[in-house]
């Protein structure tokens, strides 16, 4: 997979482009709420927080204080840190955070950049209190077809053929004691309208749209632009997958 350097502008570039407004979330509130019981008294474990959009929603949905581990320098400067939000510098194979410290992790589109799962997994059950779940939103080989990327772009598909699986990830988690308790699929509104989606699509900020040939890529802007003409305003829903482990 195409490696993309988050330095301070590409950290920002991918905000402009990647990040979804707090509105266009309410499904994943709902669905993060129906497995988590999280208030201003506990503390979620938000592991490759990128520039932290996942990190301020918990916050101000839930009250709850965040830890955001992030490797990449420019992601972590892009982050708003403070009280409620902590910063760490780290990965998921090595957590900066004491034993039984969290009430739940999330990981949100990084399990495909974690290199090794069982030592991330490891981790994991180190720095969470028993119980506690590990929320993964993430795409999956099989089982995304209603992500809007894969829609207008089909070889990224092919891209997600080569992450692991359901079964894979759950096997992993299995080993350190984990159990499956959800997968379930979880929309989100991806811009107020197609036309606003096409003219945020930055391929400099997504890995998938980087490993698929030029001609792929230019093919799938002029179907998404040409569908953009016709419904310019209509909002724009696009789906990843929700994996709860405790």
């Amino acid at each position: 997979m195409a490696e993309i350097g988050y330095d301070s502008a590409g950290a920002e570039a991918y905000r402009r482009a990647r990040e979804i407004p707090l509105d266009g979330l309410a499904h994943w509130r709902e669905a993060v709420a129906a497995h988590a019981e999280l208030g201003p008294d506990t503390t979620v474990l938000d592991v490759g927080a990128g520039t932290g959009m996942f990190a301020v929603a918990f916050h101000r949905w839930f009250g709850t204080r965040v830890v955001a581990v992030e490797p990449a320098r420019g992601m972590r400067a892009a982050i708003p840190a403070g009280p409620a939000i902590e910063v760490l510098d780290g990965h998921a194979g090595e957590l900066p955070v004491p034993d039984a410290s969290a009430d739940a992790a999330w990981l949100g589109s990084v399990l495909h950049h974690v290199p090794d799962l069982d030592a991330a997994v490891a981790e994991l059950r180190r720095a969470l209190r028993p119980g506690a779940p590990v929320l993964i939103r993430n795409a999956f080989p099989g089982r995304c077809e209603r992500d809007l990327r894969v829609r207008y772009f089909p070889g990224t598909a092919r891209v997600i053929d080569g992450y692991r699986t359901v079964d894979q990830v759950c096997a992993a988690f299995a080993r350190a004691g984990f159990a499956r308790v959800a997968l379930q699929a979880v929309p989100h509104r991806a811009a107020p309208s197609l036309r606003q989606f096409a003219e945020g699509i930055s391929r400099e900020t997504d890995s998938k749209l980087r490993a698929i040939p030029d001609q792929e890529f230019e093919d799938g802007m002029a179907r998404l632009r040409a569908e953009a003409a016709v419904a310019p305003q209509e909002p724009v829903m696009s789906w990843l997958d929700l994996l709860v482990l405790a």
